[in-house]
């Protein structure tokens, strides 16, 4: 290969300087390599020509060989327009340019063969083309392009300033010429036969210049395969080192803390899937690596007593614990379940949050500095600076697609150096282990490439005698027949949460908002009758918690709420959710808020208020929600209406930048990654064996590098 690929793209022929800081403002292109994997988004089949009197007022993009027979200005309100006058054999059109007319008087010939394409308009009883890409017979002959026309992605600021995508296609095409369309392999001879993958250099000449659609279908899959092959193996190689490398307490004994509790004051049966994620917990923890784990389960599965165990098994090691949640809600909830069990236990156990007193915080301090206090709960306030441990051996973290990276790094830090452990230590610190907890269901295919280096076990099964939630879907014409249907449940003695996506009404929506609900369901339910509840982002904390509470103690039949209530508020008596604008809310948030009833024995119900105008991604939501209770399932619908980066918000979505593949529509080609990567680690742990040396370079030169795409040439 003659040409280096990281040559700044100032230097190719045809970009210069100007170009070139375009290019790297609006497209991030710094090198050759970073041109070279700048992939069309689409293409357009320019295999056929039209003749002038087959247009059709269709606005479709369409090329047309014929000659310029004459030039015109003609004034308009701002400046003027050049206008050509083109004809073919069967009629004449007009070719228009509203700028650069100085470039097109002096470089566009008469009577001579031009191939011109573009979108076509009908204007004044003719059909003119604006701005038409432009090329002799001969150039279009000899171009790489003819055929199928890669379009490449661009900005209104590149196109402004004259960049066009033809522009970018013949500085593409002059790469390809410099380096003779050569370029390194990147992928084993092994993996290229096995799949029968197009070699780098085709693969690469027929995603910018494809032949036929055969061959570009091929070169997608390859270019596919290869991004999403070097991001797996990335994980599973960091997940292999992580494990090898990254020590970790061992917890040799299951003592008296965990079996008394297992024995004695287990408040139900576990369920096998409980049992089974146990299981991987307690053999992770009785490795000598750090456990990083991430425990999936739906709402209401039981991930709270699975946690709470593995806590036990840290107590029984002679280690303190942690639980870290996202509000100050689900920290309560989390130390009032707990609590209950620490006491049969004799285990003590605080809190702390953003609200704890100063005089009770100084007690935790030295409490936890001391190891008197075996665990503790609590929001980010257990970050900060004061929060030292004795001996912090097992962290969990709930939510945690709440908490940024460099949070959860700062838990590692909150231990010092055991004493035997001190000169190792400096050596080498032992971080706690880590047990990661979310409700939401992740898709696994975005299991596989956000969180493919941690151990992922799933509780997917709910605990027995627990009945589904039947959900229906109500226009807003049937909303008597729901309150009645409140009515009853209430007479039966059950309570009912309301739910509305916004507290003041917004003048631009139409939808039923919290206040204005609130007025109507208490002229519905009337004191002294009903007792309502109303909860939402704008309470000061304190009103918040005591309509919390009168809720919680049954004072109340009806809270009236905003999503405040989304996570973690548990009344086995609440068996009504009812949700208004439901097609306002996104699928997750919608299961999420499902999840507050079910929570007891009786027959829960969740009904989804709408109006009659909806999407079709409303449609399907709604559709999916009243179909299947199943968090996984929904997730993976999720996954398909948003796209990765959506579901991931901003912390993870980075990883998933991908240039060429899609997880969602390219899902069997990342199982299939996954696959052979993890195929060619188990045969080759360190890649030193020779078939593997082209994997081993590539992967060297990408760490070099954050962003995949550099590398991979």
């Amino acid at each position: 290969m003659n040409v280096n690929l990281q040559t700044p793209i100032d230097y190719l022929k045809g970009v210069g300087p100007n170009r070139a800081d375009l290019l790297r403002k609006e497209l991030n292109i710094h090198t050759y390599q970073d041109l070279l994997n700048l992939f069309p988004n689409r293409y357009i089949d320019r295999t056929r020509y039209y003749k002038i009197n087959q247009i059709q007022q269709s606005n479709a993009e369409i090329q047309i060989i014929g000659v310029i027979k004459g030039f015109k200005e003609v004034a308009q309100k701002r400046g003027k327009r050049l206008v050509a006058t083109f004809k073919d054999d069967t009629g004449t059109m007009e070719l228009v340019w509203f700028r650069g007319h100085k470039w097109i008087r002096e470089n566009l010939k008469l009577n001579i063969p031009y191939v011109i394409f573009g979108k076509t308009n009908w204007f004044n009883g003719k059909f003119n083309m604006p701005h038409p890409d432009i090329e002799t017979t001969e150039e279009h002959k000899n171009g790489l392009s003819s055929g199928i026309q890669p379009i490449y992605p661009s900005t209104e600021k590149l196109s402004n300033k004259g960049i066009s995508n033809r522009v970018v296609s013949k500085v593409v095409q002059q790469l390809f010429l410099e380096s003779k369309g050569r370029f390194a392999e990147t992928l084993s001879t092994e993996l290229t036969t096995e799949l029968q993958l197009l070699n780098k250099s085709e693969a690469l000449l027929n995603i910018h210049f494809p032949k036929n659609q055969e061959l570009l279908a091929k070169a997608q899959y390859r270019l596919k395969f290869e991004e999403l092959f070097y991001i797996q193996l990335q994980l599973i190689i960091k997940n292999l080192i992580h494990k090898s490398k990254i020590k970790g307490f061992q917890f040799s004994k299951v003592g008296d803390y965990f079996n008394t509790f297992f024995k004695a004051h287990l408040p139900f049966e576990l369920t096998n899937a409980q049992k089974r994620v146990l299981k991987e917990i307690r053999s992770d923890l009785g490795s000598s690596a750090q456990m990083n784990r991430l425990l999936q389960g739906d709402v209401g599965s039981g991930k709270t007593i699975v946690a709470f165990m593995s806590m036990l098994m840290a107590l029984d090691n002679g280690f303190q614990a942690c639980l870290m949640a996202p509000t100050e809600i689900l920290s309560v909830q989390h130390y009032n379940g707990l609590l209950e069990w620490c006491n049969l236990l004799n285990v003590n156990i605080k809190i702390l949050t953003g609200s704890s007193r100063t005089s009770s915080r100084k007690v935790i301090h030295e409490l936890l500095e001391s190891g008197e206090l075996d665990i503790i709960v609590g929001t980010h306030a257990l970050l900060e600076d004061k929060v030292k441990f004795k001996n912090l051996g097992l962290a969990i973290i709930d939510e945690q697609h709440r908490f940024g990276v460099a949070q959860r790094s700062k838990l590692w830090h909150k231990s010092p150096p055991q004493p035997s452990l001190r000169e190792e230590a400096k050596a080498s610190f032992i971080p706690p282990h880590i047990l990661v907890m979310t409700a939401t269901p992740i898709p696994r295919t975005l299991a596989m490439s956000v969180y493919g280096d941690l151990d992922i076990s799933a509780i997917d099964e709910l605990p027995p005698g627990r009945k589904s939630i039947k959900t229906v879907h109500r226009y807003d014409k049937n909303r008597l027949n729901v309150f009645k249907f409140i009515r009853d449940e209430i007479t039966k003695g059950r309570q009912v949460y309301i739910v509305y996506p916004l507290i003041q009404e917004s003048e631009k929506m139409d939808y039923k908002d919290l206040m204005d609900g609130y007025e109507s369901i208490a002229r519905d339910f009337p004191l002294p009758d009903y007792q309502i509840s109303i909860v939402h982002g704008k309470m000061k904390p304190a009103d918040k918690d005591y309509e919390m509470q009168r809720f919680i103690k049954g004072e109340t039949q009806i809270m009236v709420a905003t999503t405040v209530i989304e996570v973690g508020v548990n009344v086995p008596n609440a068996s009504v959710m009812v949700i208004e604008s439901a097609e306002r809310f996104g699928l997750s948030q919608l299961h999420q808020l499902r999840g507050r009833v079910g929570r007891g024995a009786e027959q829960s119900y969740c009904i989804l208020m709408t109006s009659h105008k909806l999407s079709n991604d409303s449609k399907t939501r709604l559709e999916t929600m009243v179909r299947t209770n199943d968090g996984f399932e929904i997730a993976e619908v999720d996954l398909k209406l948003r796209g990765p980066g959506d579901i991931m918000g901003t912390q993870q979505s980075g990883v998933l930048n991908l240039r060429i593949a899609d997880i969602v529509k390219d899902k069997a080609i990342l199982q299939h990654a996954r696959y052979y990567a993890k195929k060619v680690l188990k045969n080759d742990p360190s890649l030193t064996k020779d078939k593997h040396k082209v994997i081993l370079d590539t992967y060297k030169a990408m760490s070099k590098f954050k962003n995949i795409w550099n590398y991979i040439s």
